[in-house]
């Protein structure tokens, strides 16, 4: 399955490793991995919700996109939905091509549409309260190179 939207964690080498396996003639594999950051050194906690069906329809589309906009082997994408506490992995993407640039620029593009435009909610939970996260202009910035 390339898209994949889970509660539990996931073993980022077992799926690197099989991803890799199952791309045979490719000559690129990049992979990207994103943390529950605590930048403040307040988070405790951060919850996704999301919405069954609707989130991996969106994710299936932007994964085409991608396959259909660079010269691709294969695309995943791995996020994560729940509880979760600063140091745990949330997402990752893996994309494969013939060649390293496809394979980078498809994976900034997935990381992208992840951060800016996917339907996950997140709300943070911390020694100073709650909050839902919103949107940063620096991310909505970086969709726009793909424009």
């Amino acid at each position: 399955m390339s898209v994949r939207v889970q509660s539990e964690p996931f073993d980022m080498g077992a799926e690197v490793t099989a991803f890799t396996a199952s791309v045979p003639g490719a000559g690129a594999v990049v992979t990207f991995s994103g943390l529950v950051r605590d930048e403040g050194g307040t988070l405790t906690a951060m919850e996704i919700e999301h919405y069954p069906g609707m989130t991996e329809r969106a994710l299936e589309k932007i994964r085409a996109d991608a396959l259909a906009r660079w010269s691709l082997t294969d695309a995943m994408i791995i996020h994560r939905y729940g509880p979760m506490k600063p140091g745990d992995q949330i997402m990752m993407v893996a994309t494969a091509a013939r060649h390293r640039t496809d394979a980078f620029a498809a994976a900034e593009f997935l990381m992208d549409y992840l951060k800016s435009r996917a339907p996950f909610w997140k709300k943070e939970f911390g020694t100073d309260g709650d909050a839902w996260v919103a949107a940063k202009d620096e991310d909505e910035d970086a969709l726009d190179r793909w424009t």
